[in-house]
């Protein structure tokens, strides 16, 4: 079976690797972290995926989250998807979902290890892709979710 770990190198999503990590080498697991990339300069600025005047590159992007996953957890895969943000029925938000879940049901996924502060609350924020992957009622993973960083 396979840990997934959406990753976006934020605090919440590295502490999810290291903890899916420590998991995995106790259930004898895999973990694969995975980081989905919209076509959209803004999202990859928001997030420091991106120098002050650098050009947008999905694969100079991809690069860096790779190189940030080995160093946190050298023995787990990497994997990274282009996603279009100009989809006209979609937020950005839904289509990361969407890549998520499509990604655990191919991969056969035993638990998704989310780094998120609000997921399960009572309101969750349109840009959290958290709330959506743990309240999917439909697949056949858990959901650990992680909102502390230290």
């Amino acid at each position: 079976m396979t840990l997934l770990v959406p990753f976006d190198d934020t605090p919440l999503s590295r502490a999810a690797l290291e903890k899916a990590t420590a998991f995995g080498d106790y259930r004898d697991e895999s973990v694969l972290a995975l980081t989905v990339i919209p076509d959209d300069v803004d999202y990859a600025l928001e997030r420091g995926w991106l120098y002050d005047h650098e050009a947008f590159d999905t694969d100079t992007i991809a690069d860096r989250l790779e190189e940030h996953v080995a160093s946190i957890a050298p023995a787990a895969s990497f994997r990274s998807t282009v996603v279009n943000s100009d989809e006209p029925t979609a937020t950005t938000t839904t289509m990361v979902v969407s890549e998520i879940r499509r990604t655990a049901a191919e991969e056969g996924v035993s638990v998704i290890f989310v780094g998120t502060e609000n997921a399960g609350g009572v309101t969750t924020p349109l840009s959290s892709v958290g709330g959506p992957v743990a309240t999917d009622g439909q697949s056949k993973y858990d959901v650990y979710i992680v909102r502390h960083a230290e």
